[in-house]
């Protein structure tokens, strides 16, 4: 069996459960919040960050590596592909978004949110927890709006994020939303197109599961499972 240690709010755990659902692979999901440093989830992955992959004896740590282990494993299991094109420089242009997201908009928006509104309610004091620093939720808050129209400006010119096939890239992006969108700090009024680019994304079946996710005494807003939204 497959089991894939994650956090619930982890936008990198998010985006491998959607590449796994989206190639059809069984697996087992197994919770892990990143502030508890369990001994045992250590030993498998030093850094203690989500998400990790326990697959037929063998251990595979972090997004980047596991996005390539899954790719590969589609191959040689004879699943049919779809997620990186074919063309060179067409996955060239998916790897720099998931860059983009995974990097950038992690830095400017995603990290900033979870860690205040979600990961200082369960930390002591005297490892930095207690109330959201309002600065950073604001800041993240604003930034968040120059992503969601970059976004706009991809899909006003192509089918999907990296291009005229849905991707990775979609994934990367649409992760990270999740995220933010469970909190309720997504201004999804702000630019048109990638709000229907996400409507899009959240309607797949793979999404199905992400929309069913929810954190003990945090509930997501009405519009969290709303693909009508």
């Amino acid at each position: 069996m497959t089991i894939l240690y994650h956090f619930q709010l982890c936008p990198f755990s998010r985006r491998i459960r959607l590449a796994l659902e989206e190639y059809g692979f069984e697996y087992e999901l197994r919770p892990q919040n990143p502030w508890e440093r369990r001994q045992d989830f250590l030993a498998l992955n030093p850094s203690g960050a989500t998400p990790v992959m326990v697959e037929g004896g063998g251990v595979v740590g972090g997004v980047y590596a596991l996005t390539e282990f899954v790719e590969e494993s589609v191959n040689i299991k004879g699943r049919d592909g779809g997620l990186f094109p074919d063309a060179f420089h067409e996955r060239a242009e998916v790897r720099r978004l998931i860059a983009w997201f995974d990097e950038k908009f992690s830095a400017e928006v995603s990290a900033h949110l979870v860690h205040e509104k979600v990961v200082r309610r369960y930390l002591a004091a005297k490892q930095g927890g207690g109330a959201p620093n309002t600065a950073s939720v604001r800041a993240a808050i604003h930034n968040i709006k120059v992503h969601l129209d970059y976004i706009g400006y991809l899909v006003e010119r192509r089918k999907w994020l990296g291009g005229d096939q849905f991707s990775h890239a979609d994934l990367a992006a649409a992760a990270h939303l999740s995220c933010i969108d469970y909190l309720g700090d997504v201004p999804w009024g702000h630019n048109g197109a990638a709000r229907e680019w996400y409507a899009r994304v959240k309607s797949r079946p793979s999404f199905r599961p992400l929309l069913a996710d929810r954190m003990a005494g945090m509930p997501p807003p009405e519009i969290y499972a709303d693909l009508d939204f």
